[in-house]
């Protein structure tokens, strides 16, 4: 970038906006970072009191800043998302189906190793609505060499950047547990919640049975549910370390590959997660049915999401896992889980 005449600007290409001002009429933009200054231009622009100009001197081969921002978006996107733009130099990307947002970060931490280059999102693994707004990418400069936007493109030959995956309408059968319940001395309350639950993400539970505490009826009924066509399975109920909560016991008795027993989320500490053949089961502690948010929309929309979920991800989690209990909720647009 340099400085300028104006009288001897014709044929540059302007570093900056200019905005023009007609007291009572006009206040904007009346050039553009990007405008090449052409002869007529130079009478308004010394009317506007502009005298020298700052303009950036431009290779034959050097990319604008428009097209350098589009072609890194479209490789950066797999599914389930839609680009916008570009516009001064910035193309935005969009959800374009209601799903779980993914991004690989590590990825994204390569792209962003060129200085030239510029891409920010909001964090993966929530709930999107389309229409919702995930991403923005630009290059700083006006124009680049085309050596940048190749090299961005070689790097996100190596996966996608940023997708959103359609949730899956699942099966879901409840194993719903307690003497409490099961005598029924006290009326369920948390299947109705749960129903509610997985309903509002696109699945439905097709069946609830109840046991007694008891690890051998906990498990015949767990066994019973994949037998029936489950294709994840809620137990709730007796998830805390009292020697009469058998939840965890049945779950393992029943075949059950325990990921972990235990969340760094609150609320959310108890919960545990398996998987019985490739069938996720999730013990769910009882915040879930009275918590707003919980442990509950951390993992559970990604397993419908078709993903396998590890004892790492639910580790991951602690560094956020503290929801605040706001009086008025806003997630997923607030920091829990992030």
């Amino acid at each position: 970038m340099k400085e300028i005449e104006v009288e001897k600007s014709i044929g540059t290409v302007l570093a900056h906006d200019i905005t023009q001002i007609l007291p009572g009429e006009y206040k904007g933009p009346r050039f553009k970072k990007g405008h090449v200054i052409k002869e007529e231009d130079i009478p308004v622009l010394l009317s506007m009191g502009k005298q020298h100009l700052y303009v950036v001197e431009k290779e034959d081969q050097d990319i604008h800043e428009d097209e350098a921002a589009l072609r890194i978006a479209k490789a950066a996107c797999g599914s389930g998302v839609t680009l916008k733009g570009p516009s001064e130099g910035k193309v935005e990307i969009f959800a374009d189906i209601d799903g779980l947002l993914k991004i690989n970060v590590d990825l994204l931490g390569h792209l962003i190793e060129q200085d030239d280059i510029m891409f920010a999102s909001i964090k993966e693994n929530q709930l999107v609505k389309k229409g919702d707004k995930l991403a923005g990418t630009r290059v700083i400069p006006l124009f680049v060499n085309p050596g940048v936007v190749e090299a961005a493109e070689k790097t996100l030959e190596e996966g996608t950047l940023i997708q959103v995956k359609p949730l899956k309408k699942m099966k879901v059968g409840l194993v719903t547990t307690g003497s409490e319940v099961y005598s029924g001395r006290i009326e369920d309350k948390f299947g109705p919640v749960l129903d509610k639950k997985f309903k509002d993400l696109g699945s439905e539970v097709f069946k609830q049975y109840f046991a007694d505490d008891d690890v051998k009826m906990i498990s015949e009924k767990i066994k019973l549910l994949i037998e029936e066509g489950a294709e994840i399975i809620g137990v709730t109920g007796g998830m805390s370390v009292d020697p009469d909560d058998r939840t965890p016991s049945g779950i393992r008795a029943a075949g059950g590959h325990i990921v972990i027993y235990g969340a760094p989320v609150l609320p959310g500490a108890m919960f545990m997660l398996a998987y019985i053949d490739n069938v996720p089961v999730v013990g769910l502690p009882g915040c879930v049915m009275y918590s707003r948010t919980s442990i509950f929309d951390l993992i559970v929309p990604r397993l419908l999401a078709g993903e396998h979920v590890t004892r790492g991800d639910v580790k991951r989690l602690a560094h956020g896992g503290l929801c605040m209990d706001c009086e008025v909720c806003t997630y997923p647009k607030c920091g829990f889980g992030k």
